[in-house]
């Protein structure tokens, strides 16, 4: 278990001041935070003990309990990495230039699975598993991660359609039922075309699944399943790079979650796919 630091560092800008100086305390000395009570950490903030707790539902999690041992597990993986993203710096050398975008990618991954929720992802599986159809709204970079949810669900006959033009968003989205569900993604969260065709595909009683960086955004406030990423560096050098290779991540892992729930019904077909891209390899 971790993600506790992941956790405090990107919501750090949205908490209330109280429980930002809780925050700010647990980041600047997280190895003496897990040795502490409840009470001292909120004395030692200068907080109420109400306070700490409060942080702890901001952040997603149960209690301080699990806040701590969120934050052990986080040292425990920052001792054995570098725990940290790393500016690619352009007259670097070619080896250089190779460990630095991949370890901001591994970095990426390693940060997303600590804010990923299992239980959403198992959520937005068996929504999915059991949809009529499926409409995927992104913009811009977020419309690549649309189309490669479009392609593997088409592989395993799932209808899917990915939608990168607002227009087409929008004539879809008043379409869908309470039978269909609606995948919004933009890292940021705050994409006004993808808000407004949530908004509609929300209307007409499709679930909402969101897929957005880590903490409170209009796009994830809309949904009803919230799959997120970690937050990382807004350096151009360092984040647009990582920040898709987390979410397509996401995504493999939602398709592989997909696949097990449909093991019976979709194995047939993805043997005829992949039997009939062999055929035209061939030819």
């Amino acid at each position: 278990m971790n993600g506790g630091l992941i956790s405090l560092q990107t919501m750090l800008e949205e908490l209330k001041p109280s429980e930002r100086r809780v925050a700010a305390y647990i980041l600047a000395h997280p190895e003496k935070v897990v040795q502490l009570s409840v009470q001292k950490l909120a004395e030692l903030s200068g907080v109420s003990e109400a306070t700490v707790i409060r942080l702890t539902r901001s952040l997603g999690m149960k209690g301080y309990q699990e806040m701590k041992l969120r934050i052990a597990g986080d040292l425990t993986i920052q001792a054995s990495s570098s725990g940290s993203y790393q500016d690619i710096v352009m007259q670097g050398s070619m080896e250089a230039l190779i460990q630095s975008v991949s370890r901001n990618n591994i970095q990426s991954i390693q940060d997303t699975i600590s804010v990923l929720s299992v239980e959403e992802v198992q959520r937005a599986a068996d929504v999915l598993s059991h949809a009529r159809k499926i409409d995927v709204y992104g913009v811009g970079a977020s419309a690549v991660i649309a189309a490669d949810i479009r392609q593997k669900l088409s592989r395993i006959n799932m209808w899917c359609e990915a939608h990168s033009d607002f227009h087409a968003q929008l004539t879809s989205a008043v379409s869908l039922t309470e039978k269909d569900a609606a995948i919004g993604i933009s890292y940021s969260g705050q994409t006004e075309d993808v808000i407004q065709s949530l908004t509609e595909a929300k209307k007409q009683g499709a679930t909402v699944i969101s897929l957005t960086k880590f903490g409170p955004s209009p796009v994830a406030e809309l949904a009803d399943i919230r799959l997120f990423t970690s937050t990382v560096e807004k350096s151009i050098r360092s984040g647009a790079m990582a920040s898709r290779i987390a979410q397509l991540n996401v995504i493999d892992i939602l398709f592989i979650a997909l696949v097990r729930n449909k093991h019976e019904s979709i194995i047939p077909v993805l043997e005829r796919t992949r039997g009939a891209v062999s055929r035209t390899k061939r030819t």
